[in-house]
C-alpha cells in the first residue's frame, strides 16, 4: 500500500509537471505558424474569423480554451490585425478581444472628384464608398470646416500615404486629413502664398490646373507663371482641362471649338478668373510650382508636336498660334480625333 501510494504521488507530480510544461507552451509560447493580416469586418462572423486565424496558429486547444475564458466569441472587434511571429495565444485573444489593430496605409492621389476619391479610399478601409460620399458631400460639414462648398473642401485631401486604422470613420478621416492640411500649410507656404495674393484654395485651384497641364516638375513653375500673368492682367485662362472638368469627360484628348462653349462656371474659356474650387487633387509638386510660380512675360503654352510631356511656350498670339498649328498637325498625323 505504501509503494502505490509513492508511485501515485510520483506520477501525479509527472502529470502535474508535464501539464505544467505543456500549458506555459501552449498558452505562453509561441503560437504563431505564419505571421498573417486578418481583416475583421461587421459581417465577419466568428466561423469566419476563426477559419481565417487558426491555419497561423498552433496550440488550438490552447487557444479555444482561453477564448471561451474571455468570452471572445461575442466581443471580437472589428479591425485590421497582424498576427505576427513571437506571439502566444494570450496576446492574439487579447489582441481581438481588446481591438489591439495594426494601422493600414492608406494611399490617395490622382483623384478629380470627391467620388472617384470614395472610390479610390473603400478597398483601403472598412468603411464603403457611399459612406465616404456622404461626408465628402456633407455642405454643413464643410462650412463647419471653414469652407463655403464640399468642392472647395475637397481642397483638404493632399496626395500622400498616411496610416489609418482600417476601421476609421468617414468624419474621422475627414477631421484627420483637416489637420494634416492645416499642418501643411503653416510655417512657410502660408508667407509664400500671402505674397502671391491667392488664398489656400485658389492656391489649389490653380494648381490642380497646372497639374492637368503637365506632369513634368520642372516645368510646373514655368506653367503657373503663365496663369499668374493672365490672372493679374484680366486675360481668360483659357485652360483646357478646365473644359475636361466642365464637361466631366476627363478621357477627353483633344479639345474642340464645340468644346469650349460648354455652359459651365468651370469654363475658362467662357469665365475669366480662377473657377470655383480645383479640379483634381493636385500634387505637392505642383502646389509648391504656384507658390513659387516663374517670373517671366510669357502668356501663352501648348503642348510639343514630339509628345514628350512638355510644351512650347510663347509671349505673342502669332507666336502661339505657329506652335498650335505644329501640335495640331501631330493630332491630325496621330488620328487623334477626340
Amino acid at each position: 500500500m505504501k509503494k502505490i501510494l509513492i508511485w501515485t504521488f510520483v506520477v501525479g507530480i509527472v502529470l502535474g509537471a508535464a501539464v505544467a510544461v505543456w500549458g506555459v507552451i501552449s498558452f505562453k509560447g509561441n503560437a504563431v505558424v505564419a505571421e498573417r493580416e486578418l481583416f475583421v469586418g461587421r459581417d465577419t462572423s466568428y466561423e469566419q474569423l476563426m477559419d481565417s486565424l487558426k491555419p497561423s496558429l498552433k496550440h488550438h486547444l490552447a487557444f479555444d480554451l482561453y477564448a471561451e475564458r474571455l468570452g471572445l466569441e461575442e466581443s471580437y472587434k472589428v479591425g485590421h490585425y497582424v498576427v505576427k511571429d513571437g506571439m502566444n495565444v494570450i496576446e492574439v485573444v487579447r489582441m481581438l478581444k481588446l481591438g489591439l489593430q495594426t494601422p493600414v496605409n492608406v494611399t490617395m492621389n490622382n483623384v478629380k472628384i470627391p467620388a472617384q476619391l470614395a472610390g479610390k479610399l473603400a478597398p483601403q478601409l472598412e468603411a464603403d464608398s457611399v459612406e465616404l460620399v456622404e461626408v465628402f458631400t456633407d455642405e454643413a460639414l464643410a462650412k463647419e470646416l471653414g469652407f463655403d462648398s464640399p468642392l472647395t473642401m475637397f481642397s483638404i485631401f493632399l496626395p500622400n500615404t498616411y496610416e489609418f486604422y482600417w476601421t476609421v470613420k468617414p468624419r474621422e478621416f475627414v477631421d484627420r486629413m483637416y489637420r494634416e492640411y492645416k499642418r501643411f500649410w503653416e510655417g512657410d507656404r502660408d508667407k509664400k502664398r500671402e505674397r502671391s495674393g491667392l488664398d489656400r484654395v485658389e492656391v489649389a485651384t490653380l494648381a490642380s490646373i497646372v497639374y492637368e497641364e503637365t506632369r513634368k516638375v520642372d516645368e510646373m513653375p514655368r506653367v503657373a507663371g503663365v496663369y499668374m500673368n493672365r490672372l493679374r492682367t484680366g486675360m481668360p485662362l483659357q485652360a483646357d482641362p478646365t473644359i475636361k472638368y466642365a464637361m466631366q469627360d476627363f478621357g477627353l484628348r483633344r479639345i474642340l471649338n464645340r468644346h469650349l462653349k460648354t455652359p459651365s462656371p468651370y469654363n475658362t474659356y467662357l469665365n475669366r478668373g480662377l473657377p470655383p474650387s480645383p479640379i483634381c487633387m493636385p500634387s505637392v509638386e505642383a502646389i509648391d510650382a504656384v507658390l513659387n510660380f516663374e517670373k517671366h512675360d510669357y502668356l501663352f503654352f501648348c503642348a510639343r508636336p514630339t509628345f514628350d510631356g512638355y510644351h512650347n511656350f510663347a509671349k505673342t498670339y502669332s507666336e502661339h498660334l505657329r506652335n498650335a498649328r505644329a501640335y495640331q498637325a501631330e493630332l491630325n498625323k496621330r488620328n487623334i480625333k477626340k
